[in-house]
This record gives C-alpha cells, sequence and structure tokens, in this order.
C-alpha cells in the first residue's frame, strides 16, 4: 500500500475498454495511494452509468454536464435535467466537463449556447465547472469575464492544461485552478512544463484524464488513475520537490474545490 494519498481530478472509466476490467482497475488505484477521484461526464447518457459506479466505488466521485463537441444535443429542455441529476446524488460535485474546442469543432455558436447555460446552473447550483478549453483560450475568457463582471461566475477548473503562461495568469486571476494530466510528461510539453514550474502551490491539480493521453513512461497504453502518480512524480521534478508535497498540495486544493467533505 502507498504510503502518499493522491486524488485523479479528472478521469472517464465508463468507456467500453474498462468493462472487463474495471474491478482490477479500483484495486491497482487504491494500492498507489489514490483516495479520490472524479469522473467527468461527457454527455446526458452517461449520467446513469456514473451514479452507478460511483455508488459501487467509495472514491468515485462524479460530474454532470455536456462536453463541447457534444454541443448539438443541447436542448431546451438540457439545464432542467443536469439541475435534477445534480440536485438528487450528493456524490456529484461538479457541472462539466463543458467548455470550448474549437480545433476539433467550427460550431462556435452552438458550443457557446451550449456553455453558458452551464455555468449559470453551476453558480446557481455553488459547484465548481470542470472546462475543457481547447484552441479557444480568448473566447472562453471573454466569456468568464462577462460572467465575473456580473458576479455570477462559478468557480472551477481548466482540466488537461495545454496552454501557456500569460493564458493561465488570465483563469488564475479568475480564481479558477489549473490540472495538469500526463501532457506535462510528454518531452516536447515545454510550454506546459513551464506553466507547471510556476502555478502557484495552492492553485493546481492533477489528473490522468483516463483512459487517454498515458503519461511517461505509459505513452501507447490505456491511461488509468493508478497512473496520476507518475503526473505527481513529474511535477516533483519540475517543481524541485518532494512526491509527498506534490501529492499534499494537490489533494487539498482538489478537497477545496469539490468539497468532497460536505458529502456524507
Amino acid at each position: 500500500m502507498s504510503e502518499i494519498e493522491l486524488i485523479d481530478s479528472h478521469c472517464h472509466l465508463i468507456f467500453e475498454n474498462f468493462e472487463k476490467d474495471i474491478e482490477a482497475v479500483i484495486s491497482r488505484l487504491r494500492s498507489r495511494g489514490i483516495k479520490k477521484l472524479v469522473h467527468a461526464c461527457c454527455e446526458f447518457k452517461e449520467i446513469p452509468k456514473l451514479k452507478k459506479i460511483s455508488h459501487e466505488f467509495n472514491e468515485i466521485f462524479y460530474s454532470v454536464g455536456l462536453h463541447p463537441l457534444e454541443a448539438k444535443k443541447w436542448e431546451k429542455n438540457s439545464k432542467s435535467l443536469l439541475r435534477k441529476s445534480a440536485q438528487e446524488d450528493v456524490r456529484v460535485v461538479a457541472i462539466g466537463e463543458l467548455g470550448l474546442d474549437f480545433f476539433k469543432s467550427e460550431n462556435k455558436n452552438q458550443q457557446i449556447e451550449a456553455l453558458i447555460p452551464q455555468m449559470e446552473l453551476a453558480y446557481e447550483l455553488n459547484l465548481p465547472v470542470i472546462i475543457h478549453c481547447r484552441d479557444a483560450a480568448n473566447e472562453m475568457l471573454r466569456i468568464c469575464h462577462d460572467l465575473s463582471d456580473k458576479g455570477k461566475c462559478p468557480r472551477g477548473v481548466l482540466h488537461c492544461w495545454t496552454g501557456n503562461p500569460s493564458e493561465m495568469k488570465q483563469f488564475l486571476d479568475l480564481g479558477f485552478y489549473i490540472s495538469f494530466s500526463g501532457i506535462v510528461t510528454f518531452p516536447k510539453a515545454h510550454i506546459i512544463q513551464e506553466c507547471a514550474k510556476i502555478v502557484p502551490r495552492d492553485k493546481y491539480l492533477i489528473e490522468t484524464d483516463s483512459p487517454f493521453l498515458a503519461p511517461v513512461p505509459h505513452r501507447g497504453k490505456r491511461n488509468e488513475p493508478a497512473f496520476v502518480e507518475n503526473v505527481a512524480n513529474f511535477l516533483a521534478d519540475l517543481r524541485s520537490t518532494e512526491l509527498i508535497q506534490i501529492a499534499q498540495e494537490s489533494s487539498k486544493n482538489a478537497e477545496e474545490l469539490f468539497k468532497f467533505d460536505l458529502i456524507v
């Protein structure tokens, strides 16, 4: 049993490639000291599965929301559906994974139409948002500033950070956390590594984004929550500190953002 305690702040375990060995996956994450994980939601049809798995394994908490690449599925009743899902289960700790993705899709207006109601809902319910932002930092910042000017910007995290230090500072100034995934361990990820070096100790999380983006030395394999330790180790080297400190800092930040301790 690992002596350190870690939190994987973003993963996906209900995809088909986990169906046959989920018990083994849970066993491995427990052996590596992963005490909690946040299972992100990408579309509405996932919610019943997320609820089920979170009640089967105590480590699992989850979000409810619609990914920007699924924005075409946003409908008039979607906000009320998400509100009901969030309010009926205490293991829901966030709204998302929401955001903008202009790398894989150009339906900007459709994505914004799905994003803003989810941001508003998170504020109404006092839940954090899990933000997916790819090639869309300027637009995401504009929307967040607009909400902030109205006093209605939710707290949250920029998950799987791939931006630069300037963009990171702007999101930090809005009160957001920054989460680093296995990408930070990739040899050519110099800009992301620079961000990881300078992010304030009370403003970063770590994640796997399983089953994607396995960190070094697991690249090319299916990613899983146990590998969040590799991300933590890499950050310890980057920040010239010890693994135990990264574990303590990132876990404390995740606890403060997601408020796991309020769940009975």
